[in-house]
């Protein structure tokens, strides 16, 4: 489809038709050369002496090709575009960071799967969460991993492949075999600093007690808070062990009461299926869908057929007859 942007343009299509019907031409008395011999010489080239100056006449030629380079100037003036279909993209209405707990502890081989084997807690939080990744197309996602330190696998990004394959590769203890779970938070705070979404959630699971950060826990929950951060938390492995190998449940029920957010507890893997499912159903993907319509301009269109015109005409009078007539 072809528009005009400035359609208001095409009011200057009568200017020149108003300009020679309203205003007079320009005229001006110059003074004249007598000479004795004038009537001779009017008969001799076999015309008639009349008063003014004499102009070149206009042509239909002239006329014409003066008419249709006008209409092209204000129909460039007008700007034409084609405009295309409708382009539709989309663009995440949400920010989700996964914060997975890779201390010492997630070693344990406790985790009961379907088929009744005990399996690993990463490797059963790894085949899990990224089950959950694939299903979040058109979330911003981040991973960061934590144990004795907390560290930024994967900023935000729409990449969810890449998140898959970080977290795939991540092992128990690269990261330190204690953990720091204010750490963790903190830092999920700092990687939100570059989002400029209103929806921010962050996923933090965690299968131990808090040993190795800098600032507690409820301290960066209230923090986050502060920047809109809701944290939905998740306890795996065993809340009767001791020492750091307890899953300290009510600090991750506070952090979540905190922030606005849920706790969930999963005990084995079908549980942990069903907690990343009931998130899945609280905080549905969220998208924006942005629509467009690409645009061409189209002005070099007609200027370079009034172009052409033009060119054609002075070349058609330059190998014309010139006729003359008294004005």
């Amino acid at each position: 489809m072809i528009t005009l942007a400035h359609p208001w343009a095409l009011l200057l299509l009568p200017l020149p038709w108003l300009l020679w019907r309203l205003v007079p031409p320009h005229r001006e008395n110059v003074p004249g050369l007598r000479f004795p011999l004038f009537r001779r010489i009017v008969e001799a080239a076999r015309t008639e002496a009349r008063p003014g100056s004499v102009v070149l006449s206009r042509s239909r030629l002239q006329m014409t090709a003066a008419i249709v380079i006008w209409v092209l100037l204000v129909l460039a003036l007008a700007r034409p575009e084609r405009i295309g279909a409708p382009i539709e993209m989309t663009r995440a209405a949400r920010d989700v960071v996964l914060a997975i707990d890779i201390s010492g502890s997630m070693d344990e081989r406790d985790f009961a799967a379907p088929d009744g084997s005990r399996r690993q807690r990463l490797e059963a939080v790894r085949d899990v969460v990224g089950q959950f990744v694939a299903r979040r197309d058109g979330d911003r996602m981040a991973l960061i991993v934590f144990g004795s330190k907390a560290y930024v696998q994967a900023p935000l990004t729409e990449d969810l492949q890449t998140i898959r394959d970080l977290l795939g590769r991540t092992t128990v203890g690269m990261a330190g075999p204690h953990t720091a779970l204010g750490d963790a938070i903190g830092l999920a705070i700092r990687t939100f600093e570059t989002s400029d979404i209103e929806q921010r959630l962050l996923i933090l699971l965690s299968d131990g007690n808090d040993t190795a950060s800098r600032m507690s826990p409820i301290n960066a929950a209230q923090i986050a808070r502060g920047t809109g951060i809701e944290i939905d938390t998740i306890g795996v492995g065993d809340p009767e062990a001791t020492g750091e190998n307890r899953v300290d449940l009510h600090a991750l029920q506070e952090i979540a009461d905190r922030t606005g957010g849920a706790y969930f507890f999963a005990a084995d893997e079908t549980g942990l299926r069903r907690v990343y499912d009931r998130i899945d159903e609280l905080t549905p993907r969220a998208v924006d869908t942005l629509s467009y319509r690409p645009r061409q301009v189209l002005t070099s269109i007609p200027l370079g057929a009034a172009a052409l015109v033009g060119t054609a005409t002075i070349a058609v009078l330059a190998f014309g007859p010139r006729r003359r007539r008294a004005a």
